[in-house]
């Protein structure tokens, strides 16, 4: 990395405390990098003290970590942000609950954008904005470790001093003029236990905290399913959240915004992604590895390139 890929990151950084009115300090948390070393870049020295008397660069890696915290591109896109319907749908979703703190459950396909989506609302306001992704193996401990871990709260505790202390925090942001906001995304995951936790939080946050699960339609059938069985406080949860349910309507397989905008010509390949590719998901993971292809070899993105670039036999 140059001399001035750096500055330019670490001007952009200047510009990303201002917009988020966060301190050197906060940043560090938020970006693992040390605040000593953001101390020294900002000064312009890109060199820390190695002993005896030498000095040694600071490391690209913690250049590449400001970047990605901030979203500035070290590197050229190829991926660009498509405003679709089901982004509109989940970032008014976020927007609501985050000021009002409302409890809402987004249920979506596979492939529709919505980590993604989630990803760039979190951005937009780190200090407030809190996102745990929930495992297909994670106990209700496991759940409530990974949110102490992202609200930097003590794990040594028991499971019902940890709902507390995370209670506790949350509320004490709304308390401190912040507008706080927990998603739990892949909610699908969720075991029963965990659930009627989650009404535990509904009901101690609620109109001070955003509650969001974000999950596929197996949530929606898991919590169906688990209310008609009459499951310890399942029932009492989906009646507290029943009208907070928020379905994303269906993708549009044509992809016909995302081509236009990607500049996808080759009628071939257009219909070759319109008939294979399910979700956006999909549809990333065909075209950015031909399109780094494609300008390694100054060659035109096609049908043929695509089969070349992912080894996709012709049939």
């Amino acid at each position: 990395m140059n001399k001035q890929t750096k500055e330019n990151i670490l001007t952009n950084f200047e510009f990303y405390l201002d917009e988020k009115d966060l301190s050197a300090n906060e940043f560090a948390d938020l970006s693992g990098v040390p605040a000593n070393y953001l101390s020294l870049m900002r000064a312009g020295k890109y060199t820390v003290p190695a002993g005896g008397g030498k000095e040694v660069e600071i490391g690209e890696k913690y250049f590449l970590k400001i970047a990605d915290t901030i979203g500035f591109a070290v590197k050229k896109a190829y991926w660009k942000t498509i405003i679709t319907p089901q982004m509109k749908q989940i970032l008014a979703t976020l927007e609501d609950a985050k000021e009002f703190g409302y409890t809402n459950i987004i249920i979506g396909e596979t492939g529709c954008g919505k980590t993604w989506i989630s990803d760039l609302f979190v951005a937009q306001d780190p200090r407030a904005s809190f996102k745990v992704t929930v495992g297909s193996t994670d106990t209700i401990n496991d759940l409530l470790d990974k949110i102490c871990e992202v609200l930097k709260l003590p794990l040594n505790h028991s499971k019902s001093k940890k709902i507390t202390s995370i209670i506790k925090a949350l509320k004490t942001k709304r308390e401190n003029g912040l507008k706080p906001a927990l998603i739990l995304d892949e909610a699908e995951y969720m075991k029963q236990a965990t659930l009627c936790n989650t009404k535990e939080l509904h009901d101690h946050l609620n109109k001070h905290c955003a509650l969001v699960l974000i999950g596929t339609d197996q949530l929606e059938a898991k919590l169906d399913k688990l209310r008609k069985k009459n499951r310890d406080g399942v029932p009492q949860f989906y009646r507290r959240i029943k009208f907070g349910i928020r379905r994303l309507i269906n993708i549009d397989t044509s992809f016909k915004d995302f081509l236009t905008e990607l500049d996808v010509q080759d009628k071939d390949l257009v219909k070759f992604l319109q008939q294979n590719c399910e979700n956006y998901g999909e549809l990333h993971d065909v075209l950015v590895p031909a399109m780094r292809e494609a300008d390694r070899l100054q060659e035109p993105l096609t049908l043929n390139l695509v089969r070349r670039a992912l080894n996709i036999a012709t049939v």
